[in-house]
Formats: structure tokens, C-alpha cells, sequence
């Protein structure tokens, strides 16, 4: 919860240096933020009050929060202010699901299921899931929240004789609930990329029309080597991030 009382930035300015002083005082903030000196949801003092403390320009000033505000780490809100956002989810590229790495990193994961239907696969799908064209499957969408933050829409098909029922998946991840039901995830074939929020994703996922999004579309096999699940998913990029560790050969 955001304090009453707006935290002044304590911040060193070299004003002889040839790096922009808008460009100190964001590295100086985006410290802080990264370090833990300041809080998710901790409210800054206003431009108008940093530019007088440190002697620069009240332009100067408003580029540097708004540095931090278009890379995701600080949110303006009307009648509040500037805060710090809330903590990026950083999630390895590894064959887990959003749900379970949530609650293994201390957020606390919930779900709304938005649609759960039943019918006949789309040609496409029949192909993904390797099942015969007409076959009745399973179409889940979902919002994932992160400490009750809009993070993530997610889109699955599974064949209609595996899938979780609609109360096991707001409870439970898709893979969890698979997991209940004795079906193991062994490998999957996952792209990852980048696009642009639709209108209503934006409005879904509580950002601006024409927010960057993580995209991710997932084909997942058991051990058996059978098509599971398929997913399109996408993540605000403002909360949200993959990262790889990658080894020379």
C-alpha cells in the first residue's frame, strides 16, 4: 500500500558531468528501485518539489520519472501521484507454468477463468493436438493476477477426455491440474515474441491501448510423446519478463 507521506529521493547530481541530469537522477531512482530502497507502491514527491530540492529544470525533472514510467518501474495515478510499480515478474524459459512459478517466487497467484466451452476443434487445433478434425476439445481463457494485478491472458486447448474441469483451473494451474489428474508434461516446443495490446487486451490487462506485450505459444507432450495442450499467451511487458542462461559450445 502506497504511504500517505511522499518519500523524498535522495539523490547526488554531478552537475559538471556530461551526463544529462535527467539521465543521473534516473539511473540514481532505477537504483533504488532494483536495490529495495524503494518500495512497490511507495509514492515519490512530485516533479515540481524534486526539481527545486536538486536545482534542475522542472522539464528535467519530468523526463526523468518519465524515463522510469515508459520502462514500467514507476506508475503515474490520478489524485496519487508518481509511485514505484509493482515488482516485474521474472520467469526462467523452463518447462514450469506461470501459476506455480508465482507462488514459488512469493506473489500470490490468482485466476479468473473468463471462458471454458466446449466443441469441435478447429482445423488448426485438430493439427496442433494431433486429433481427428470434429473431435470435441476443450477452449480456456484465462487472467492470471499477480498480487491481485492483471499480468497475464492465456489461451488453451486441450482434448476434451483430459482437461480440468472450470473450478480445478481458478483454483490451480493448468499443469497442476493435470498433474491431479495423473497427466505429466515431459517437453513442449515454445515460441516466444513480441506485439502490441489490442484495445481490448489493454483493457483487460489494465494497460494503455497499444501496450508492448511478451507473447508465448506453447505445444506441450506427455511421455508418451502425446499433444497435451496448446497455448497463446500473452504478458505485459511493463510486469513481465523471460530470461535464459545460455552456455557456449
Amino acid at each position: 500500500m502506497a504511504s500517505e507521506q511522499a518519500t523524498m529521493l535522495r539523490i547526488n547530481l554531478d552537475h559538471s558531468s556530461p551526463v544529462p541530469l535527467y539521465y543521473q537522477m534516473a539511473k540514481a531512482i532505477e537504483k533504488d528501485i532494483e536495490t529495495g530502497a524503494l518500495a512497490p507502491g511507495e509514492r515519490l514527491e512530485n516533479e515540481i518539489a524534486l526539481a527545486g530540492r536538486l536545482r534542475v529544470s522542472r522539464p528535467t525533472a519530468r523526463r526523468a520519472l518519465q524515463e522510469l514510467v515508459d520502462l514500467g518501474m514507476l506508475v503515474r495515478k490520478r489524485g496519487v501521484g508518481t509511485q514505484v510499480a509493482p515488482a516485474r515478474v521474472h520467469r526462467r524459459v523452463e518447462l514450469t507454468s506461470l501459476f506455480d512459478d508465482l507462488a514459488g517466487s512469493g506473489r500470490k497467484p490468482a485466476t479468473t477463468v473468463l471462458e471454458y466451452s466446449v466443441g469441435p476443434c478447429a482445423p488448426e487445433v485438430s493439427d496442433t493436438l494431433e486429433i481427428p478434425q470434429g473431435e470435441e476439445v476443450v477452449t480456456v481463457k484465462r487472467l492470471r493476477y499477480a498480487d491481485g494485478e492483471p499480468l497475464a491472458l492465456m489461451v488453451n486447448h486441450l482434448a476434451l477426455e483430459i482437461a480440468p474441469t472450470r473450478e480445478e483451473l481458478t483454483d490451480l494451474g493448468l499443469y497442476a491440474a493435470l498433474r491431479a489428474h495423473g497427466i505429466e508434461i515431459h517437453m513442449a516446443q515454445q515460441q516466444i515474441g513480441a506485439r502490441l495490446a489490442t484495445a481490448a487486451e489493454a483493457r483487460i490487462l489494465d494497460e494503455k491501448p497499444k501496450a508492448a506485450l511478451l507473447t508465448m505459444e506453447r505445444k506441450a507432450f506427455d511421455v508418451d510423446g502425446r499433444a497435451i495442450e496448446h497455448g497463446v499467451h500473452i504478458y505485459r511487458a511493463s510486469r513481465y519478463n523471460f530470461s535464459t542462461t545460455l552456455f557456449a559450445q
